[in-house]
């Protein structure tokens, strides 16, 4: 059965989340402007047809950056009673209202592929010119007050900051923060299955660091210095990585005359030497006996001994040698023997494997075209091919659910999800999508 067929279209369900400029992920789960959620969304835009509707989502993500540079994870654009914690519990001021946490950083990277491919030149280079310097302080706020010691491994404050909120790898990590003091209420539970959630005990401890940032004034060299997490995630650190290799690509092709590198002069030498510092430094979360890199608490100086998608991403950085790729495209072979549909966020082989709870075994489409990204740059499309027939085989199975149980196929979290109808759109159906959109302006053109 084709799922797809019983369901809204991707594109449709761009428009139903499109809430004037700005993408939810899902209504009601997740009723603001998220921001990785954002940049993914902004490809299913471009892959619709509508480029202005793409380049619009990083404006308005972009609307929440804070004057030290940091891009949050969260952009509370309007008002919602459907989730928790919203903006009078993070207690920042801003305008719009956000949360004081940021999120993997694919922003830049996208933008890229939105420069690159758009057909509209005039449009594009008009927004690069536009957005492009705000993107560029998101970089360099990570890499000086995340790793003000410059190891070349930026730093996470929150689960919630690396995206994959509970993960294995933050288990050691979250046992260090006390769980917080005071009463509130999810709203998440009641509007997804609980067993597809992060459990109380986790959230208590989310929390609780939500608190603490407030109570601390989101003081950079406090938080680094006394937060109770600090984990140097190997996801955040390889989708940065990533993210600013293209950054400094675009100022430097400067293919449209733009006079990027002359504005950008210094912010690009800063760049550039935070991109060796990081080649260098990645290796230390390398793991020759697990056949991937690791994250790394680093309060307790351990390294997270959890396979996971997080450690096949320094493939979408292309930070791995060429030994290491191979070990982990053998690796990723075996894990989709074991959980056929997607990559499972978590191997299928340990313990702490649930294949429908958020980050502890699902799939996520976004991560697998990251991998087969990834895959293909190292050579290896034998290992792309199967990670994106596996992703086809999750919207075969149920449509555009916000992730899916790895073993079976069946949708889990939100319904008719933003990035996986993006997904869809730009990585898995491109053809497919290009026509639908040219059918909706009555532009098919005659085979």
């Amino acid at each position: 059965m084709n799922a797809k067929l019983d369901a809204l279209s991707a594109h449709d369900v761009l428009k139903l989340n499109d809430l004037g400029g700005y993408t939810v992920p899902t209504r009601g789960l997740y009723p603001f402007q998220w921001n990785w959620d954002a940049a993914i969304t902004a490809l299913g835009w471009l892959a619709a047809g509508d480029e202005a509707r793409a380049w619009r989502e990083v404006e308005r993500l972009l609307e929440g950056q804070w004057d030290n540079g940091m891009v949050p994870h969260i952009v509370f654009h309007g008002d919602a009673e459907t989730y928790f914690p919203g903006p009078e519990v993070w207690g920042v001021k801003h305008s719009p209202s956000t949360s004081a946490i940021s999120q993997p950083p694919v922003l830049a990277s996208v933008m890229k592929l939105l420069f690159e491919e758009g057909r509209d030149r005039r449009l594009a280079e008009e927004k690069l010119a536009a957005t492009l310097p705000g993107v560029i302080r998101y970089h360099l706020w990570f890499y000086r007050d995340r790793d003000p010691e410059h190891t070349g491994r930026v730093c996470s404050y929150h689960p919630w900051e690396s995206g994959m909120d509970n993960s294995p790898q933050w288990d050691g990590p979250l046992a260090g923060v006390p769980p917080v003091d005071a009463e509130y209420v999810r709203r998440d539970t009641g509007l997804v299955d609980p067993s597809e959630r992060p459990h109380k005990y986790e959230y208590d401890r989310y929390i609780y660091l939500v608190k603490f940032f407030q109570q601390n004034e989101h003081d950079a060299e406090v938080l680094y210095r006394d937060c109770p997490y600090r984990v140097e995630d190997i996801s955040l650190i390889s989708i940065l990585h990533r993210g600013t290799r293209d950054l400094i690509a675009l100022c430097e092709e400067d293919a449209a005359g733009l006079g990027l590198v002359n504005t950008n002069g210094e912010a690009l030498f800063s760049l550039k030497q935070s991109l060796a510092r990081t080649e260098e430094g990645v290796q230390a979360l390398w793991s020759d006996e697990l056949g991937c890199f690791l994250s790394r608490d680093a309060r307790a100086n351990v390294l997270l001994e959890h396979v996971t998608t997080a450690g096949i991403l320094p493939l979408f950085a292309g930070v791995a040698s060429g030994a290491q790729a191979q070990r982990m495209g053998g690796l990723l072979e075996e894990w989709l023997e074991q959980a056929p549909f997607g990559v499972a966020s978590t191997h299928p082989a340990s313990t702490r494997f649930e294949p429908k709870r958020y980050w502890r075994g699902p799939s996520w489409l976004h991560i697998n075209w990251m991998l087969a990204i990834g895959c293909e740059e190292y050579g290896m499309s034998r290992e792309a091919d199967q990670i994106k027939q596996a992703s086809q085989k999750c919207i075969e199975a149920a449509g555009y659910y916000e992730y899916f149980n790895s073993v079976t196929g069946e949708g889990c979290g939100g319904r008719d999800f933003s990035w996986t109808a993006a997904m869809d759109l730009y990585w898995l159906n491109p053809l497919e999508s290009f026509t639908a959109s040219k059918a909706a302006t009555g532009v098919v053109e005659a085979s």
